[in-house]
C-alpha cells in the first residue's frame, strides 16, 4: 500500500539505492549520471530532496530538485559544482526538478503523485513561483496531466536526448521575498 511507505529527506546511507535506481531507469536510454551528479544536485538544495521509504527494504524512489534559473536545466554530462555554484547569486523563483523515480516493484501505487505533492507543498512553504522539469522517456504525457506546460522553444543540452521536452507549471501561492 502507498501509506506504508513514507517520504522523507535523503539520508547519506540512501545514496547506494538512490544510485542503483537511477541506473535501473537511466542507463539504457543514455540518460543515468551516476552517484556523484546525483549527490551534488541534492547538496545544492537537501530540503527539496526527498526518498520514498517504505522501512521494508532500501529507497522504493526518490525525488531531486534543486533551484535553477527559469528556462535552464542542469547539464546531465556535468555534476552540480556547488563549491562555487553556476546558480544566480541570488536564489531564483524557480524550482527545477530534475529527477523523480519510483522503483519499479512499487509503480501503480500513486507514489509518483504523492511525492510531487510533497514536492510542491515544500516548493511553496519555501516561496518558489514554479517547478520546472525536462519530461525525457516518454514522460512529457504524465507530467502534462500534472498541469505541466512544454516550452519546446527551450534549448536543452544534447545530454537529454533528443526527444527530451522542458516544461514548468506555476506555484500561486508562492512567492519570493
Amino acid at each position: 500500500m502507498a501509506h506504508d511507505v513514507r517520504i522523507r529527506p535523503i539520508a547519506d546511507d540512501d545514496w547506494s539505492g538512490i544510485a542503483e535506481l537511477e541506473a535501473e531507469v537511466y542507463t539504457e536510454l543514455g540518460l543515468s549520471e551516476g552517484r556523484a551528479a546525483l549527490e551534488s544536485r541534492a547538496r545544492a538544495s537537501p530540503s527539496t530532496c526527498f526518498v520514498l521509504d517504505p522501512a521494508s527494504s532500501g529507497p522504493a524512489g526518490y525525488l531531486l530538485a534543486l533551484p535553477y534559473p527559469p528556462f535552464q536545466s542542469p547539464d546531465l554530462a556535468q555534476p552540480e559544482d556547488t563549491a562555487s555554484p553556476a546558480l544566480p547569486p541570488v536564489p531564483s523563483g524557480n524550482l527545477h526538478l530534475h529527477d523523480l523515480v519510483v522503483a519499479e516493484g512499487f509503480r501503480g501505487r500513486g507514489l509518483a503523485r504523492r511525492l510531487l505533492r510533497h514536492l510542491t507543498t515544500a516548493a511553496r512553504a519555501q516561496t518558489y513561483e514554479r517547478i520546472s522539469l525536462v519530461a525525457v522517456a516518454g514522460s512529457e504525457t504524465f507530467w502534462a496531466a500534472q498541469g505541466y506546460r512544454a516550452h519546446r522553444e527551450i534549448p536543452l543540452p544534447d545530454s537529454y536526448g533528443t526527444d527530451a521536452v522542458y516544461m514548468s507549471a506555476a506555484l500561486p501561492e508562492g512567492r519570493r521575498g
